[in-house]
């Protein structure tokens, strides 16, 4: 009964986790208007990390990592935050909202694409390489179209720091289900914002000069909070709920709004143009993420079942 009460809570938090982190790539686009991408990055990551320490030292009295779990961090922050999250903002500078919001939403296929190519994953089924072929056609279509209504110097370089981005991210997932480091997962999270905060700070000092801080206007200070606030700290509390309410078929379905959401916002508050193309080949797209991650879900499945 308590299950069925939590239902509506559940569908609201799903719902916030779609909007907040669907529009935190236009906030992260309109903040880039003021800021090089490497310092956006290396701010969200160091206000962000630091609040999800202090809440874990306060609350939670965690003790600091060992001498293993650090490199373990150090390894994660390289991959997730400098490669995948800063890539991703430094690729959004240059080619629009929702074609990096879509980039992004393919990790899964490039996950399967690791697994089979290097892990030699033998149980890949037939709906797992239809998913892949709709999910690649899908992105042809996006492609196609922005390559005729938004194609300047730049955007072929910021294609590939968002491709690049997107495949650091799925090596990271990969790295993450096969090594486990024995530490809370939120926490971890927390030092490898730091970590990768550090790590941005000196690369951008060095070789993408950085707007002093006094300098950064309100607005682009109100676009970094909402990215700490809403897309850091309320959307991983919203979806960490959805996920103990919500069958995990529905509370996964955020992966497949937040390009939407992304695209209609953007189009809205950035003047972005969304066209029917670009729209049709964006439902593609998912459909093809959504058949990939149902095959995978179901692989493992019978593999589980086969061990039992």
């Amino acid at each position: 009964m308590s299950a069925s009460k939590n239902l509506p809570k559940g569908y609201f938090a799903l719902a916030a986790t779609c909007i907040l982190w669907g529009t935190t790539w236009v906030a992260s686009k309109a903040a880039l208007h003021q800021l090089h991408a490497l310092q956006l990055a290396y701010i969200r990551q160091a206000i962000a990390g630091s609040s999800f320490l202090l809440y874990f030292f306060l609350f939670n009295k965690q003790p600091l990592p060992t001498r293993k779990q650090f490199i373990y961090l150090l390894y994660m922050a390289v991959l997730m935050m400098v490669f995948a999250n800063a890539l991703s903002t430094w690729g959004l500078k240059y080619i629009p909202t929702g074609l990096a919001s879509l980039i992004g939403a393919l990790y899964p296929l490039s996950v399967v694409m690791i697994e089979w190519i290097f892990y030699k994953k033998k149980n890949v089924s037939a709906s797992t390489f239809v998913g892949l072929f709709i999910g690649i056609a899908g992105v042809g279509f996006v492609f196609y179209q922005n390559m005729f209504t938004h194609v300047t110097a730049n955007w072929f370089l910021g294609l590939a720091l968002s491709l690049f981005a997107m495949f650091s991210w799925s090596l990271g997932t990969v790295f993450l289900s096969r090594n486990q480091s024995g530490i809370n997962p939120y926490y971890a999270m927390g030092w490898q914002m730091l970590i990768g905060s550090a790590i941005l700070f000196f690369i951008s000092q060095n070789y993408q000069p950085s707007l002093p801080l006094v300098q950064i206007n309100l607005y682009t200070w109100s676009m970094i909070v909402y990215l700490v606030v809403a897309g850091s700290i309320i959307s991983f509390i919203a979806f960490i709920y959805s996920l103990k309410v919500l069958p995990p078929t529905i509370s996964s379905l955020y992966a497949y709004i937040n390009p939407i959401v992304a695209m209609l916002v953007a189009s809205v508050m950035l003047n972005e143009k969304l066209t029917f193309t670009i729209f049709i080949g964006t439902l593609i797209t998912l459909l093809g993420v959504y058949l990939v991650n149902q095959s995978i879900k179901k692989d493992n499945k019978i593999i589980t079942e086969a061990e039992i």
